[in-house]
């Protein structure tokens, strides 16, 4: 069955979070190269959460608090937050293409309710987003795959689904019927891309790949 709605994953598939992650170094007084070594690469491997990681640099940290204080201390930053100048440099050429060659381009991932927000301002060539926040369910969870078809509106078999990680992206939507897409990019998807459940993913290292890739398809 032909491909005709593509649906992207945020982090680390659209948006760059290196800037966040360097912000929240600044912010905790840690340094930036041991962040990103226990929330990327080597926390990963360590089978760490992104909680985890944040306590063991912060034991008894409280997230939430502390984004709270920060917001207090700097109203106008991003702090936690992206904006355009985020995007990988291959998203809006590629969204484009897709849009342009007839399929539904679809934005739906794991994010707060202001990702929303600031993804809405970037005037992407989609049709549609839509966030965990606001679906009130979170990636891997099926319900969340199911919310996916049918803001894609079309059967889970005629929708790619494109993202940087197994555990969340690839391995729920190939149980959905979705096709899988990994992007090799972010610690997730280099280190995910080497796992042998990677064969059940189409691997690309740009999403300028996805026009040539679909059409084959």
């Amino acid at each position: 069955m032909a491909i005709t709605a593509v649906v992207f994953d945020v982090g680390e598939t659209l948006i760059d979070e290196s800037r966040i992650w360097l912000r929240w170094a600044d912010r905790l007084g840690i340094p930036p190269l041991t962040l990103l070594s226990i929330m990327g690469g080597g926390g990963l491997a360590a089978g760490i959460s992104i909680g985890q990681a944040f306590d063991l640099l912060r034991p008894g940290i409280d997230v939430e608090a502390e984004e709270a204080r920060w917001a207090a201390d700097e109203p106008d930053s991003l702090r936690s937050g992206f904006d355009a100048d985020d995007l990988y440099p291959d998203v809006r050429p590629a969204l484009t293409a897709l849009h342009d060659a007839g399929l539904r381009v679809i934005i739906a991932g794991n994010q707060p309710a202001a990702a929303l927000a600031a993804l809405r301002a970037m005037n992407l060539p989609v049709d549609a987003m839509k966030n965990s926040a606001e679906m009130g369910v979170e990636k891997p969870d099926p319900a969340f795959f199911q919310a996916v078809v049918t803001l894609a509106g079309v059967p889970a078999q005629q929708i790619a689904y494109v993202g940087d990680r197994l555990d969340n992206d690839v391995l729920p939507a190939a149980s959905a019927g979705m096709m899988p897409v990994l992007i090799r990019r972010g610690p997730f998807g280099y280190l995910h891309a080497l796992r042998p459940e990677a064969a059940r993913a189409a691997v690309i290292d740009s999403l300028n790949d996805l026009p040539a890739l679909l059409g084959a398809h």
